[in-house]
């Protein structure tokens, strides 16, 4: 049974019928030196050197995989500048001077449909892993670890549910490039060599059904098919959308692959096809900018790499000016707060929330069990919350916080305002130790 409190006030009505505004070259475009999985890098240009758009320009490095940056278009290196990344924190970029010639780097080039054809899957690992492709749905995990699985594959799972309240960026992508995102995962099956792939909406997107109905039919014998699935969050949830869509119950941390299934967000698929098609790393994406503390909320096809204050101006400027915002990248339930809007578009960023300000008064708990109602990986959040604040590291191993998928319900469910997603954090955090 669901509980009432995972059926989520939604505002996806703001957006979900407004198409995407295309601002594909600002003045300047900006790269994130490390990101949360890469804490170091080297840069591979100088300052004042011009550079081609899809250049790698950069190499992270992570625990066990290094990840190239490519510069978003052409122009000069200018050096680096501070600022807000998806995660939260401020980190250097690399700032490129935009030429607006658009020239391209010799990597990049069109493949024939014989060549993609006869492509095995370690070459498309590689050309992935070259691209530098990664879970575009928010996750950033490195796209071509899932190809290196031995284990056979049955089922692709293609992941278009965006089940956060406000985000409508995979929503738009999906009415706006269906073919992409059809060619994306014939690639895939093709790599698995799998005759079966669903692609996963909720049972409320009619408009989109609508487009699938027609699109799948043009690809006839593909084995591409339609699967609606539930209205409630966290369905977007892995675990819950496997279990949805094919009816097999997943252990919580089992990887699918162990079942025969590997699953995609709609958005790295669209980033896939360009890789495989055009040797192309990402460099646009759809985003939505929305909340009640912007005038017109939009969404936008970007270069990755803009700054979200060339975009506000395009919603109607901020509601109430006056008035301190809050700005969320990602959606309100799992996304970063960060401090005001200066703000770069990397790969994984799907939105930006902004809402006015408003201050909550915490209460005491009144033990009225929403928090253990609404969890969808079963805990006990105000047992973990009260472990913690006692500092009982034993109690808090015993809990299993390391369950916690971060949904945000427990805090969003609660009666008295108490942050209880936030707790069981920290309870990870003293599990680790």
């Amino acid at each position: 049974m669901i509980s009432k409190t995972r059926y989520i006030e939604d505002s996806k009505n703001l957006t979900s019928l407004l198409p995407s505004i295309r601002y594909v070259n600002p003045k300047y475009l900006f790269c994130p030196v490390t990101n949360a999985r890469c804490a170091t890098a080297d840069i591979l240009v100088k300052e004042g050197e011009h550079v081609n758009c899809c250049q790698k320009i950069g190499m992270r490095h992570g625990p066990f995989f290094d990840q190239p940056i490519h510069a978003p278009c052409s122009g000069t290196y200018l050096g680096t500048e501070k600022h807000y990344h998806r995660n939260g924190k401020l980190v250097d970029f690399m700032k490129i001077e935009n030429d607006f010639q658009e020239t391209y780097d010799p990597s990049v080039k069109t493949r024939t449909p014989e060549e993609i054809a006869a492509l095995s899957k370690e070459e498309m690992t590689q050309i992935i892993k070259d691209c530098a492709l990664v879970g575009l749905g928010g996750s950033s995990f490195p796209t071509y670890v899932k190809f290196q699985t031995d284990k056979p594959i049955n089922m692709i799972l293609i992941n278009g549910i965006e089940c956060e309240p406000y985000i409508t960026a995979d929503h738009r992508l999906m009415l706006e490039y269906p073919y992409r995102i059809m060619d994306g995962i014939k690639y895939v099956m093709q790599a698995f060599n799998c005759k079966h792939a669903k692609i996963c909406i909720k049972k409320k997107y009619k408009d989109i059904k609508m487009v699938y109905d027609q699109v799948i039919k043009e690809y006839a014998g593909s084995g591409i098919e339609l699967c609606l699935v539930g209205n409630y969050y966290p369905q977007g949830w892995e675990v819950e959308m496997i279990k949805n869509a094919t009816g097999i119950k997943l252990k919580q941390g089992e990887l699918p692959s162990n079942r025969g299934i590997i699953n995609f967000n709609v958005s790295t698929i669209v980033g896939l096809y360009k890789a495989v098609k055009y040797n192309m790393p990402v460099i646009k994406r759809n985003i939505t900018i929305t909340g009640d503390g912007i005038n017109y909320p939009k969404n936008f096809r970007v270069r990755v790499g803009t700054s979200i204050k060339e975009l506000i101006p395009l919603c109607g400027g901020y509601k109430n000016p006056d008035k301190e915002k809050v700005f969320i990248l990602g959606g309100p339930m799992m996304g970063a707060s960060v401090p005001n809007d200066d703000v770069i578009i990397s790969k994984t960023v799907t939105s930006i929330i902004v809402l006015d300000k408003t201050e909550y008064h915490e209460e005491p708990c009144v033990r009225c069990g929403s928090c253990v109602l609404s969890c969808p990986t079963h805990l006990e959040p105000v047992q973990i919350m009260n472990a913690v604040k006692a500092m009982d590291k034993e109690r808090v191993k015993k809990l299993n916080p390391l369950k916690c998928i971060e949904c945000g319900l427990c805090s969003y469910s609660c009666t008295s305002k108490i942050n209880v997603t936030d707790y069981i954090r920290k309870a990870k955090i003293m599990a680790k130790l």
